[in-house]
């Protein structure tokens, strides 16, 4: 439908009709009469009969979505094309423009604003800077619309119990045989992230467990009985959590295996690039980071790891034959962790594995399991010797320990590390709340980007400098409150009229004329209160699903995530979606980064403190505590209706039990409810205090303070001695005369 001019006349007429209007405020009635002079009322009865017209088709979700880019379309819209803004531009007058159609419009010579005339600086005509905070809104409220379309194709996925038995080529497959198979029904109920020997009460079908000695024809079969999920990674893991199993498969040529013991080398230090799943050649060095952090943390913790040899080792006396392809061995320790220059002279991370299970080896003719010795090889002595940088070994009070009292190896009291509970079908579970998070977050993100920066909050009443800066209004005023546009002439004589220098606190460029005439920008007001209307209804939503009792999100076997620069040689399994971290933002330095190579899913229960407790090196005997416990289950919050911000408080007690939930609630009346600053003030407060000083740095402190304290009576004493004049010259003298005695001698 084409735009009907409208004449002078008629427009004159909707002017007066608006302002009679009295059931409109005068900031409805402004943003009316603006709207009539831009054309946008040419283009309102379409935009309503298209909704009209698509309501009958289009599903509901996509209407919600459309309202928003509607929404958005009518506070962004470029005053030259009438269309959503494409790479905004916000001119002094806060008019927004489309970078292609500004430059346009001031390559014909037009210099002036064509919807109020304001005339643009030459500054900035010249070089426009892009408001990215409105192309940040315009990106995220598209995105949604982008999602519902879905990928090009539709898989159907396959839950846990009605997968075969062994793995199968699924119609996705691009070889036949294994090489693009997907894994078959997971026979196990162990999670992806347990620790030590799988027992019978993990095994429904068999009532047995996996047996020491257990072999199977491929990794895709041993991947289906739990000892080892990776069918390509040789180690299975989590940075923050530890190793939860390794298999020796010949891939590192510094590998030694002793059957009881072995040395074993980390992953990394390779270069993987160009699509390569291998690569022999050592280019550069190995650090304790993703998967080799993991093996550190089973160290230090002392954490029971399950080995699996493979046949492909063809060094090793104790691998298995090509009859027993892949074979479990049992559950084994870290002793000793440390780098070393290896047979490429780069930097290799080594860890001392010893054999510690209750079941007798396979090459054992033993009837009994392992006995406990700490005691390190020879040959691991060697190697420790050559360590470059410290050396991390086992404290002396394991997780995974023998037990005198039960003569049999097992955890230690109240040192078995939680894991993630699976459902009991295999797949995971929607999560209503954790997409309500991850909502929150992009939301709360999006609202970041509209922050003053003189006083970086959340921007009030918000004007766009002509240098590309925004701040609030208010915060401007403030700063040159009391300077004159102009200085005030200090003679009798009235000369030229000096102007005072405005500068932008960000960059220093002068906006005395700019604030001359400043205008609020009020279609970016308008987002930035649909931003926080979106967040509080996000808030609601998820307290009130709290309040239901809703269940954390399992943990579904069918994700892996393969080691670093490993690709897998057959199909990933039928997983539509990736299950995400729950980071808020800003937190990611608070909490454990998980690494690339995760097999599961991150622990989100896991302190820094947790994760940082593996990197000193225990050299002495400093007993950790094992892995942290997990929290005890969240309470319903119920909020209180009368309160006036009732769902951002819910939200921040579940986010910060340790916090008096009156304590929250004063901080959100200080701060008007600003969720961000509370936050924010909730983190720092959590933040651990800085160490004290030794007492090596305290002496120098003080005498350092002693020789200023010396320093400044030597010259109060000069001071007052020279005030006197009949003593100054005396002093003179004597001062010389010493002087040339000096000389003398």
């Amino acid at each position: 439908m084409a735009a009907v001019a409208m004449s002078e006349n008629d427009i004159r007429t909707k002017i007066v009709a608006i302002m009679m209007d009295k059931s409109l405020t005068e900031e409805e009635k402004g943003r009316k009469r603006q709207e009539l002079l831009m054309g946008r009322w040419a283009t309102t009865n379409v935009t309503e009969e298209s909704k009209h017209s698509c309501s009958e088709v289009a599903p509901k979700d996509l209407q919600k979505e459309n309202t928003q880019i509607t929404t958005l379309d009518e506070n962004l819209q470029c005053n030259v094309c009438l269309n959503l803004c494409d790479r905004p531009v916000t001119a002094p007058c806060q008019h927004n423009y489309c970078l292609g159609c500004f430059k346009k419009w001031c390559h014909q010579g037009k210099k002036t604003c064509p919807t109020c005339r304001a005339p643009f600086p030459s500054k900035f005509s010249q070089n426009p800077r892009i408001n990215t905070a409105l192309a940040f809104a315009i990106r995220l409220a598209k995105n949604p619309v982008k999602a519902d379309k879905g990928p090009s194709k539709d898989f159907k996925r396959i839950d846990n119990e009605n997968r075969p038995d062994e793995a199968f080529v699924t119609e996705r497959a691009v070889k036949t045989g294994r090489a693009n198979a997907s894994s078959g029904r997971i026979m196990v109920t162990t999670p992806n992230d347990h620790f030590g020997p799988i027992g019978p009460e993990y095994d429904p079908t068999r009532n047995q467990g996996v047996l020491v000695g257990e072999w199977w024809k491929d990794r895709l079969d041993c991947r289906q009985w739990g000892a080892h999920y990776p069918h390509v990674a040789g180690i299975a893991g989590q940075s923050n959590v530890g190793a939860q199993s390794v298999v020796l498969s010949g891939g590192y040529e510094d590998d030694q295996d002793e059957g009881e013991w072995f040395l074993y080398t980390g992953s990394g230090g390779r270069d993987l690039s160009g699509n390569k799943r291998t690569n022999k050649v050592q280019s550069f060095d190995q650090e304790f980071e993703n998967m080799n952090k993991a093996l550190k943390f089973s160290c230090t913790r002392g954490l029971p790891v399950r080995v699996v040899r493979s046949f492909k080792e063809k060094r090793s006396s104790y691998a298995p034959t090509v009859d027993t392809p892949v074979r479990y061995d049992g559950v084994y320790r870290i002793l000793r962790c440390w780098r070393k220059p290896g047979n490429q002279k780069h930097l290799i991370c080594r860890y001392l594995f010893v054999r510690c299970d209750n079941a007798p080896a396979p090459w054992s003719s033993a009837e009994g399991g392992d006995v406990e010795h700490l005691d390190v090889p020879k040959e691991a002595q060697a190697e420790i010797k050559q360590a470059a940088g410290a050396v991390y070994e086992m404290t002396k009070e394991p997780a995974w320990t023998w037990l005198p009292e039960q003569q049999s190896w097992g955890w230690a009291s109240g040192k078995r590390p939680d894991t993630q509970q699976r459902s009991s079908g295999g797949s995971k579970p929607l999560n209503a709340e954790k997409k309500l998070k991850k909502k929150l977050s992009e939301h709360e993100k999006a609202l970041k980007e509209f922050k003053c920066e003189a006083c970086r909050g959340t921007l009030n009443n918000p004007l766009r400098t002509p240098c590309g800066h925004n701040f609030c209004k208010g915060c401007l005023e403030k700063r040159f409150d009391g300077i004159t546009d102009v200085q005030a002439p200090n003679a009798a004589r009235e000369l030229r009229v000096r102007r005072n220098t405005k500068p932008c606190p960000t960059c220093k460029s002068d906006l005395c004329e700019f604030l001359a005439t400043a205008q609020v920008n009020r279609e970016m007001v308008a987002v930035i209160q649909k931003l926080k209307a979106e967040i509080s209804q996000a808030c609601e939503q998820a307290a009130k699903l709290k309040e239901d009792g809703a269940e954390p999100e399992g943990d579904g076997h069918e994700q892996e995530d393969e080691e670093e620069g490993a690709e897998p040689t057959s199909e990933k399994e039928d997983v539509t979606e990736e299950e995400e971290e729950e980071d808020d933002i800003g937190d990611s330095k608070a909490n454990g980064k998980a690494c690339r190579g995760n097999v599961g899913p991150v622990r989100g229960d896991k302190t820094e403190e947790a994760s940082e407790a593996e990197d000193v090196p225990t050299e002495a005997a400093a007993g950790p505590s094992g892995c942290s416990p997990a929290p005890a289950p969240s309470q319903r919050i119920q909020s209180d209706p009368a309160d006036k911000y009732a769902a951002e408080l819910a939200m921040l007690t579940s986010e910060f039990p340790d916090f008096d939930r009156e304590l929250i609630r004063s901080l959100l009346e200080d701060q008007a409810g600003d969720m961000l600053d509370v936050r924010a003030m909730l983190r720092m407060t959590k933040r651990p205090a800085k160490k004290p000083s030794s007492p090596a740095a305290v002496l120098r402190g003080k005498q350092v303070a002693n020789n200023k304290k010396k320093k400044s009576q030597d010259e109060d004493e000069q001071e007052a001695v020279g005030a006197d004049g009949a003593e100054e010259p005396s002093i003179q003298k004597k001062t010389k005369r010493a002087s040339g005695k000096r000389q003398k001698l």
